[in-house]
């Protein structure tokens, strides 16, 4: 079987989106040394309140956005979980830091599920635990950091990186109807994922750190967020749609030869 012209350019405008410089860069291109100067203005253990505040936030995504989206295929709307975003990013920007323990959950939620609206418009079937799974994985697909390790910056190394946590929280899905918060096969999916969208959150931390940038701002990044994410969402279901058409190995190769 070979992949139709039309599929490869598919497959070539999803990967211009999944290899573009992500979240890293568009921030500091849009905020400049502001975002350095934060690091320095957050507390000592703000590595570990924001490690745990993005496992968290994660998890009240996946019980309060998938778990509600209706079947079947319908068009996307960006637009408004975009507005939602904003609306959310800009009322926690006002209080700075502390806020964003209480905001990252409900912006997370939004933006898994603006993810999962874009899913099903490209054929995902968001009952299924593969669907949700596919989903989460965008929170992944940060984009090329100077944080990141290079070796797993590239969009299949990211997915392989996830393949084994992937595999058991889909089995641990197909068989429950009610998320256990403490299941293993969750929690170390949670924490793989979350290992990496922490880069992002801590970029945002960083941001909101800065008293100017947390006021003003917080809309705005969140809007950075959504968007990239919304990017990702794009490329990554574009990936999946030929998957199922054409077969894992087959677009792998097609992709890295492009």
């Amino acid at each position: 079987m070979r992949i139709s012209a039309e599929d490869v350019e598919q497959l070539r405008t999803a990967k211009n989106i999944l290899e573009n410089p992500g979240i890293t860069a568009r921030l500091t291109n849009l905020l400049g040394s502001p975002i350095e100067k934060g690091f320095d203005l957050l507390p000592d253990n703000w590595r570990e309140k924001v490690g745990k505040a993005t496992r968290e936030a994660l998890m009240v995504a996946l019980r309060g956005a998938l778990l509600t989206m209706e079947p079947g295929i319908t068009k996307a709307n960006p637009r408004w979980h975009k507005f939602a975003a904003a609306l959310s990013g800009g009322a926690g920007g006002v209080f700075g830091l502390p806020a964003l323990i209480f905001e990252l959950p409900i912006s997370t939620t939004i933006m898994l599920r603006s993810i999962a609206d874009i899913g099903r418009a490209h054929g995902e079937e968001l009952s299924t635990a593969q669907a949700q799974i596919a989903c989460l994985e965008v929170f992944a697909l940060g984009g090329p950091s100077k944080y990141d390790d290079a070796s797993e910056s590239g969009y299949f190394a990211a997915r392989s990186a996830l393949a084994r946590a992937v595999t058991e929280a889909s089995e641990y899905l197909a068989e429950k109807t009610i998320l256990e918060e403490g299941a293993p096969a969750l929690v170390r999916l949670i924490s793989t994922i979350a290992a990496r969208f922490q880069v992002q959150v801590s970029e945002k931390a960083a941001a909101a750190a800065v008293p100017v940038i947390g006021a003003i701002g917080g809309g705005g990044i969140n809007l950075l967020f959504i968007d990239h994410f919304q990017d990702m969402s794009r490329g990554h279901f574009t990936v999946r749609k030929l998957e199922r058409k054409y077969g894992s190995e087959l677009v792998r190769m097609t992709y890295e030869s492009l």
